[in-house]
């Protein structure tokens, strides 16, 4: 590391124990996946209030739920490679202006359509947060305890989308569901100066970029808190990767078969707690439960995941990752079964939702702080994005056949059975992430 005063990025931060401003920056992170979180969950929240303003019927309304969807599918696919080539501070910064003045505007929505399309330019912002979110976090975070960190901070999504909950039952029965999206639009925007003034860019993306010393070593220096003057030269090493494109990375050599792995459990993860989390109030309000019950019932999902996320990402830094994060998925398909069995009336409802959101959202996180490992630096926001934009089509699918099914006469027992397939293939497909490529950045 100190031979002719050369400085290995990666190694000196493996070899540290946190600063303050490492853990500064975790709280930071967490917060902006908090409101991420917060608005990307909204919707669910504010739907069953809308429907009956309106006077539409839920599947067309499922265009407007599905509408988010798609713009994090479209917004995590560019973000990744824009990422990569631009950096991580300045992505982060522009997603979350993005989202929160979105958010703001579609609290003065006055149509379906209008509202589609400001929660399809809603979630092209929201796609970039999450992952350079969880790429700038990792890169500066020892890896030994770079897992139970990651999932730490993504216990802000759970925490967000279980906020707006609580937020939505106060506010609008009594302001309206517009005052809950202004709400959801206005704090993303409180956070913005913060991040502007104390979020740093990626060490271990300007060397990989070739910035110069002299750009590397006051940054290092603020992040790790420690005097690095007598360093010339910044490097990070690591394994070496035959594709110099981001998006090539990702196909190459020892990575194809992981990514399609990846890709596929993550699919399967968001369209169990995407049709759950977006459709479940509103199959409470049809079997006679209040809509603030409903929301403060489905918010126990989300609390079940962030106790959930801190449990598997503790796992994970002590047994392999992807046979916890199997586990996870195996055990939430289980919980799933008995959830639908119990059935909303039940005694133990509030029980069976907090494990359903203990196993599905915490393997779901814990893929999240998985992911990061898997690809080298120069890819690392191309391969967690473009995991999080394909398996966004997963939520795509939930979110908007929600609605459809209810139609057609499927009931809550029916769906959330059928739940139970899809969370045991993700739990089969992260197994086979393990098969290829060595976990070595």
């Amino acid at each position: 590391m100190n031979q002719a005063g050369i400085l290995d990025v990666r190694e000196f931060i493996n070899s540290r124990k946190m600063s303050a401003y490492q853990w500064g920056l975790v709280v930071l992170c967490f917060l902006i996946v908090a409101v991420d979180g917060m608005d990307v969950a909204i919707m669910g929240f504010v739907a069953p209030s809308i429907i009956h303003d309106w006077h539409i019927s839920r599947p067309a309304f499922g265009a407007v739920m599905g509408a988010a969807p798609i713009g994090l599918a479209v917004g995590a696919l560019l973000a990744g490679s824009s990422s990569d080539w631009f950096g991580r501070r300045k992505v982060l910064l522009a997603s979350v202006l993005g989202f929160g003045v979105a958010t703001l505007a579609t609290a003065h929505a006055s149509s379906p359509q209008m509202m589609a399309l400001l929660r399809f330019l809603t979630g092209l912002a929201l796609g970039a947060a999450m992952p350079n979110s969880t790429t700038l976090l990792a890169e500066y975070v020892p890896e030994r305890i770079r897992s139970s960190v990651i999932a730490a901070m993504f216990t802000g999504f759970n925490l967000g989308s279980a906020a707006i909950g609580f937020a939505a039952a106060y506010l609008s029965p009594r302001y309206g569901w517009q005052s809950v999206l202004t709400f959801g639009g206005a704090l993303p925007l409180i956070l913005l100066p913060f991040m502007y003034f104390f979020l740093p860019e990626s060490a271990r993306y300007l060397v990989a970029r070739g910035a110069s010393a002299e750009r590397i070593r006051p940054l290092m220096a603020r992040v790790c808190q420690t005097n690095l003057d007598m360093w010339q030269s910044f490097i990070s090493r690591e394994a070496p990767v035959a594709a110099k494109q981001p998006i090539a990375v990702l196909f190459a050599k020892g990575h194809s078969f992981r990514t399609v792995s990846l890709w596929l459990t993550y699919f399967m993860g968001l369209l169990v707690i995407y049709l759950t989390t977006s459709w479940l109030p509103s199959m409470m309000k049809d079997a006679g439960i209040s809509i603030d019950r409903a929301s403060t019932l489905t918010a126990m999902f989300q609390l079940g995941g962030t106790v959930g996320a801190i449990f598997v990402g503790f796992a994970m830094d002590r047994v392999k990752p992807n046979r916890v994060i199997s586990l996870s998925y195996l055990l939430g398909g289980a919980a799933l079964i008995l959830l639908g069995l119990a059935g909303l009336q039940s005694a133990w409802i509030v029980l069976c939702i907090l494990a359903t959101g203990f196993c599905l959202s915490g393997a779901q996180t814990g893929l999240n702080a998985y992911a990061p490992g898997c690809y080298p630096t120069i890819a690392r926001a191309t391969g967690v994005s473009w995991m999080l934009g394909v398996g966004r089509f997963g939520s795509i699918l939930g979110s908007s056949i929600g609605g459809v099914l209810l139609s057609l006469g499927w009931g809550f027992q029916s769906i959330f059975l059928s739940l139970a397939l899809p969370a045991c293939v993700a739990a089969v497909a992260i197994l086979g992430s393990g098969l290829r490529a060595k976990e070595s950045f």
